[in-house]
């Protein structure tokens, strides 16, 4: 079956060329064009991915985002004609999973939508373990004793990126690289957000700390 998407974008103009391109390619597409029909669409029709423009009538993108983020996991691809790093950086922290500016290459827009479904499609499960810290690849969920966390997407591919790498000094460098795919500028703090994102997860009912800066290079994941 064909990815079902729904694009929310209150520009005519750009609504339609999505709806036809992305129609082209064999996704299945649905359409609004304010922030409140696009929320309700998204919880009634639980489309695969949503396209969703940030300047929105009746409730704007990153309200759209962050309601969407509590209620689900569904991969959301942000589009804006912002293109300063801390709009970049609100997007994400309102829980998308990544960002494309206006006027954007539809092949680029194509390749970003390929990328957020593979990584939001079951695979065989596994479970990494470091210390007493659980990552569950099939439920997408952080276990540490007895507590059990939730991770939205981009906290779920950093925790399994520092999983994958235990006592490994992971530089910013390949942190961008590796969960965003793209590098944001040396202004931008997405990482050290996520970062605290984690260790509120992780160090939750006062556990050890897990997660240790290497300052002026990076992150590392290793015992205390």
């Amino acid at each position: 079956m064909s990815a079902k998407i729904l694009v929310i974008e209150d520009e005519e103009r750009i609504r339609q060329f999505l709806q036809r391109g992305l129609s082209y390619e064999g996704y299945e597409v649905e359409s609004a064009s304010d922030g409140l029909e696009g929320l309700e669409r998204a919880r009634s029709e639980t489309p695969d991915l949503v396209l969703l423009d940030v300047m929105l009538p009746s409730m704007d993108g990153l309200d759209v985002c962050r309601q969407l983020r509590l209620e689900s996991e569904i991969p959301i691809l942000m589009l804006t004609a912002k293109e300063a790093i801390e709009d970049r950086v609100a997007g994400l922290d309102a829980g998308a999973d990544d960002y494309l500016v206006k006027p954007f290459s539809f092949d680029e827009l194509l390749a970003r939508v390929r990328a957020l479904l593979r990584r939001s499609q079951p695979s065989t499960p596994e479970i990494y373990r470091f210390a007493d810290l659980e990552l569950d690849t099939g439920t997408r969920q952080g276990r540490r004793g007895d507590y059990t966390f939730d991770l939205t997407a981009k906290e779920y591919e950093l925790l399994e990126l520092f999983m994958r790498n235990p006592r490994r000094i992971l530089t910013r460098e390949v942190i961008y690289d590796r969960v965003w795919g793209y590098d944001f500028g040396g202004e931008s703090n997405i990482i050290e957000v996520y970062v605290r994102y984690l260790r509120q997860k992780t160090e939750a009912n006062d556990m050890s700390r897990l997660i240790y800066t290497v300052r002026g290079i990076g992150y590392v994941l290793r015992e205390a």
